[in-house]
């Protein structure tokens, strides 16, 4: 199972789903979806996240084994 970091990468930054909506001009309500997993960003918004948060792509995703 894929699932992202977005939200810890958030708090360890200081950072709020307001910022980061209005650097990516996305709404709250999609930064909200992302940051609770309910949904999960394109490729391309992945790439787009790591470059406003300033961290490696790879580090926003993790990855779970389901049993």
């Amino acid at each position: 199972m894929i699932m992202n970091r977005i939200r810890i990468i958030l708090a360890e930054k200081n950072l709020t789903n307001k910022w980061l909506a209005e650097q990516l001009h996305k709404s709250e309500t999609t930064i909200s979806r992302w940051v609770q997993n309910k949904n999960q960003p394109s490729l391309n918004q992945l790439v787009e996240i790591a470059k406003v948060l300033n961290v490696d792509a790879k580090d926003i995703i993790e990855t779970t084994l389901v049993k």
